[in-house]
């Protein structure tokens, strides 16, 4: 993913239209999981998820200058980096199994909350009074979501939980080793030693996938590493500040698919959640894009 709040230039329109692009293609990556995971083991799904997005990945370093730019010291960093991002995913799609597409959706949004609240003890940035009322607002629309102790509480929203935290993680260390990595570098290592830490579980879990459905596992890791460059792009063009509504049409692409395929249809509490969290997001990101030397932090959670 690109460094949070990065910017190389000043077409606003393209960066938006880039952003917009690939959200819908991570809204159809997340949609080929859940349909998969009927079927498939999640760890599966995470390794050819980044199996194949190696080949869009591939274009993007020879893009970006070749071998050359994949020059790196902190060789260990990527792989905790790599191994944050697969934790992330796995659960992602343990989760999407057995619930609701835009639900899960909603609740993985809790990731830039979780990246406001731990960039005080790990980055060592101050988080004012503003930014701590917005992540405590942020995590009442998630309990709003969830329900726990309620009939209608599911417990594999506890993943989805458990997700966005690896992914705010995720973010964080990226944020630190922007100041000396390419993204070609961070893109690629994490793509090739996140689908690697899935090796180890294959032999126990695999299933040969029929001809139909290893297209369509094709189809998640091709799109699934185009999403990612678009997003470098969009980074490339507009702050995280502008971009920040944006990311939540995520939720608008998960209702739609999950009414289309599933016949899903996320309840009350699901939107007003959804909205608090949203709003709770958007104002950190515009807060901190105002925040002199600080990197404002995209409101994106774990990434199909």
């Amino acid at each position: 993913m690109p460094p949070p709040g990065e910017r190389a230039g000043d077409r606003v329109g393209p960066g938006i239209g880039f952003e917009l692009i690939a959200i819908v293609c991570f809204s159809l990556v997340d949609g080929l999981a859940k349909w998969l995971g009927q079927d498939y083991p999640a760890v599966q799904i995470v390794f050819f998820r980044y199996l194949f997005g190696l080949l869009p990945v591939a274009v993007f370093v020879w893009r970006g200058g070749g071998l050359s730019s994949l020059r790196t010291r902190r060789l260990p960093l990527h792989i905790l980096r790599a191994s944050l991002l697969f934790a992330a995913l796995f659960l992602f799609f343990q989760a999407l199994q057995s619930m609701p597409l835009a639900e899960a959706i909603a609740v993985a949004f809790t990731a830039p909350l979780f990246v406001t609240a731990l960039a005080g003890p790990l980055l060592g940035e101050a988080v004012d009074a503003r930014r701590w009322g917005a992540v405590a607002l942020g995590f009442l629309g998630a309990l709003i979501m969830v329900r726990p102790g309620s009939a209608a509480f599911r417990p594999e929203a506890l993943l989805v939980l458990g997700s966005a935290l690896a992914f705010s993680l995720f973010v964080t260390l990226t944020r630190r080793m922007t100041r000396t990595e390419t993204n070609v570098a961070l893109l690629a290592y994490s793509t090739l030693f996140a689908g690697t830490l899935s090796l180890p579980f294959l032999p126990f879990v695999w299933l040969a996938p029929a001809g139909e459905d290893l297209w369509l596992f094709m189809l998640i890791g091709l799109v699934g590493g185009m999403a990612a460059f678009l997003v470098i792009q969009a980074y490339r063009h507009a702050p995280a500040s502008v971009l920040a509504p944006f990311d939540y049409t995520a939720l608008i692409w998960g209702a739609l698919f999950g009414w289309l395929i599933w016949h899903e249809k996320p309840g009350l509490q699901i939107w007003l959640g959804a909205a608090i969290v949203a709003a709770a997001g958007v104002y950190i990101a515009r807060h901190e894009a105002g925040a002199p030397g600080r990197r404002a932090t995209p409101p994106t959670r774990p990434p199909g």
